[in-house]
């Protein structure tokens, strides 16, 4: 059980986790797909069916899995901070700049919290899923 339980763990989070960052702020429609392939998974490995109760109870105590949306809120709070701290490439790490080092900002109260600044964007479509607006 614990083998397949390994097995089926690296095979789940090898797909969801692959470009997270293009799932947050997707629709619903986008992130109920995902979870409901997790959703069958934790089936599979508990060996519940379909319509038992606490399917999600089991996912998050005895797999330690997250849901896909909370799992994309995850991982991109990670990405942030591995921006923040110098671990990404500079392309990456560009969009992530904190208010205190703007020029024009520096000397506002805003600047002694640990903001980061937000550009501007255009499309309320997809410009609210982009990384530096995301962050």
């Amino acid at each position: 059980m614990e083998s397949a339980a390994t097995i089926v763990h690296a095979f789940l989070t090898s797909r969801v986790d692959y470009c997270n960052v293009v799932l947050a702020g997707a629709p619903k429609v986008v992130t109920n797909k995902l979870q409901h392939v997790m959703n069958a998974a934790v089936r599979v490995l508990t060996g519940s069916r379909k319509f038992d109760r606490s399917l999600t109870q089991l996912m998050h105590d005895n797999l330690h899995w997250l849901d896909v949306p909370e799992r994309v809120k995850y991982k991109v709070i990670i990405l942030t901070r591995r921006c923040l701290i110098g671990t990404t490439p500079r392309y990456l790490a560009a969009d992530c700049v904190p208010v205190s080092k703007m020029a024009q900002i520096r000397h506002l109260r805003s600047a002694a919290g640990y903001q980061l600044v937000v550009p501007s964007y255009r499309l309320n479509s997809c410009g609210l899923r982009v990384f530096s607006v995301l962050n």
